[in-house]
């Protein structure tokens, strides 16, 4: 009955970070903009979560202090190339790029415990390539569509980044915290940056926002370290590979963005190697 019930919150999770996508285009500001008044919501929403469920906010050393503020620093570009790729191309093209992140991972994870990587994750390398080239029409980054990957790639590496640094140096840390404390220092990071065009937005882009930073950020990270309690970590990565169709599935939806034939095939390359990817890395024993 838990796994059924951690299951679905799973999919709701995964659902809703395909959903952030859709902000991209809705709300009307920069990324940049967006990110710091996406940031700022959600960390104060993460710390209400926080606290509501008995824990303490507080680190437990200047080291981990330290950790916090360089993971903070990553996801403010991560998240401010992750919109703006969306912004000056599609959806499925944005977020097919970022999908590349899977099979970074597992490149350069080896590389930091000085180890080569594997044959099959060389295999999942070309394979991605493959698909990001099915879907640049040309290497001139004044196309919108080519534009658009390379901020999605770029985005993909800061990701991988985060998730390598946060694996290794701040998981012992609930989702919840973690994420409060990128959210903070990733609002502070940019908040010399922001404009004053939020200050003449619409009431409704002001609600847009307040459904991204509570429905579409807080609420999934805490559904998924909900779920990750109860479900294999195979499953949650296997799921987690749906988040480009989720996103792609909405877009059309919502936005009419109907990807082209490049981009259907590209895609399901690079998903395809993310799913490769995941299967055979959990498959191995530890």
């Amino acid at each position: 009955m838990h796994s059924r019930r951690s299951l679905w919150e799973l999919h709701i999770a995964v659902l809703l970070f395909g959903g952030t996508a859709l902000f991209a285009k809705l709300i009307p500001l920069s990324a940049l903009d967006m990110t710091v008044l996406r940031c700022l919501i959600a960390a104060v929403t993460l710390a209400v979560v926080v606290k509501a469920s008995k824990g303490r906010l507080r680190l437990g050393s200047l080291r981990e202090y330290a950790v916090a503020l360089l993971l903070g620093a990553v996801v403010s570009l991560h998240w401010v190339t992750y919109f703006a790729s969306m912004q000056v191309s599609t959806v499925a093209v944005g977020m097919i790029a970022f999908f590349t992140y899977p099979v970074m991972a597992v490149l350069l994870e080896p590389l930091i415990k000085r180890q080569l990587p594997q044959r099959r994750d060389l295999a999942a390398a070309v394979m991605v390539l493959i698909g990001i080239v099915m879907i640049v029409p040309d290497t001139n980054l004044g196309n919108s569509t080519t534009k658009g990957v390379a901020l999605g790639i770029f985005s993909a590496l800061l990701f991988t980044i985060r998730n390598l640094l946060h694996k290794h140096q701040f998981s012992h840390h609930s989702g919840p915290k973690a994420m409060f404390y990128q959210c903070l220092v990733a609002m502070i990071v940019l908040a010399p940056f922001q404009s004053q065009a939020a200050l003449s937005m619409p009431a409704w882009g002001w609600g847009l926002l307040v459904i991204l930073g509570i429905g579409f950020t807080a609420a999934p990270h805490a559904l998924l370290a909900q779920a990750l309690g109860n479900l294999k970590v195979k499953s949650v990565a296997l799921i987690s590979c749906l988040q480009p169709i989720y996103a792609s599935v909405l877009a059309a939806l919502v936005l009419h963005e109907i990807p082209n034939w490049r981009t259907l095939v590209g895609g399901a390359l690079v998903v395809s190697a993310a799913v490769f990817e995941t299967l055979a890395a959990r498959s191995q024993k530890p």
